[in-house]
């Protein structure tokens, strides 16, 4: 029952997600919204709606592994995984306009949430700074598409497709705009319990920690709309979106989900992360810096090499719970023992 559980959960996280987007754009067309703003902060923000509903509903439920897990997971997949597999289909551009200038955003939020975990729990103060960058990020897209006129610079081909199908729909009325946003949001409360419900339940069953669910199952859960869309990209010859979403996506998951989420309820700081996932997700987002710098294409061959690097961290990530588990019940079974040798001497 668990897995069907986070299956209906994660379905009805992409199509809450999805169905909210597309009401709140309609919404905002109808208002005359730029559509650069509209790119920016409704598309990017809905589409980061499942990471953040699942975040904070995991944090309040005091299961803060899956909280940093899935955004860490989430990050770590963006690259290797979501990169990799449209590799195999078509070539990746690396050469947009732009790409380096955000790239390097990413990296340095990547290494500001690594030394922000340090002095966890991850507090409002934390929450603040990490708000702060994301604002910081959209006021320099804001900027920079000002200045040089092109908003296409900015928001990527599939954004600008979506608002302009909207925009071309003879569907005005208010009330199914507001339907879908109400909709959205329902789906993605009700997919963000069942998702965390059978993400739990897996984890006991297995007998690992809330953290490695939520670097794995719930991270690659939560990943699939970008895995489907660079595939879908990569199948109509735009395989070059795919760069642009995984490291938009990165900002928007360290500095919008777990922003936000810090600045409602403390999220707690597993050691593991300390010594192993953030490196891994900063190796991982130095790993396309050749590429960045050189404009090199990600081809086949990187894209099998980012497959394997993922299995190998899947795999890593699994042993070290299954460890992590096995210590935690030999330690249970100490202090079982301690307190009926206590008993029996009383």
């Amino acid at each position: 029952m668990s897995y069907v559980f986070l299956v209906a959960g994660l379905s009805l996280l992409v199509f809450g997600g999805d169905i909210l987007v597309r009401g709140a754009v309609a919404l905002a067309v109808r208002m005359n919204i730029p559509h650069l703003i509209i790119g920016l902060t409704i598309v990017a923000f809905g589409t980061s709606a499942p990471e953040l509903l699942i975040s904070i509903r995991a944090a309040l439920s005091d299961l803060s592994g899956i909280t940093l897990g899935n955004v860490v997971g989430s990050n770590i997949a963006n690259i290797w995984l979501v990169l990799g597999v449209p590799a195999l289909i078509s070539a990746i551009c690396c050469d947009q306009k732009n790409i380096h200038h955000n790239y390097f955003f990413m990296l340095g939020a990547c290494i500001i949430l690594a030394a922000l975990c340090f002095w966890s729990p991850l507090t409002i103060w934390h929450g603040v700074v990490l708000s702060v960058l994301m604002l910081l990020f959209l006021g320099d897209c804001f900027y920079r598409a000002r200045q040089h006129k092109n908003e296409s610079e900015v928001l990527d081909e599939d954004v600008e497709e979506l608002i302009e199908e909207i925009e071309g729909s003879k569907e005005t009325q208010l009330w199914k705009m507001v339907s879908l946003v109400i909709l959205g949001l329902i789906g993605l409360a009700i997919g963000a319990e069942l998702t965390i419900k059978g993400a739990v339940e897996i984890a006991k069953t297995f007998g690992v920690s809330d953290t490695t669910i939520g670097l794995t199952v719930v991270a690659i859960g939560t990943s699939l709309p970008e895995l489907a869309a660079t595939v879908m990209a990569a199948i109509r010859g735009h395989s070059g979106l795919a760069l642009g979403n995984a490291i938009g996506s990165n900002i928007y998951n360290i500095c919008g989900v777990l922003g936000i989420t810090a600045l409602i309820t403390p999220i707690a700081v597993d050691p593991v992360f300390l010594s192993f996932d953030l490196w891994v997700m900063i190796a991982a987002s130095l790993s396309i810096l050749p590429f960045i710098i050189f404009k090199w294409k990600i081809n086949k061959i990187v894209g099998v090499v980012f497959l394997l690097a993922y299995g190998l961290y899947t795999y890593k990530v699994l042993e070290l719970g299954r460890i992590q588990s096995i210590d935690q019940a030999a330690n249970q079974a100490a202090s079982q023992a301690v307190i009926n040798s206590g008993a029996v001497k009383i």
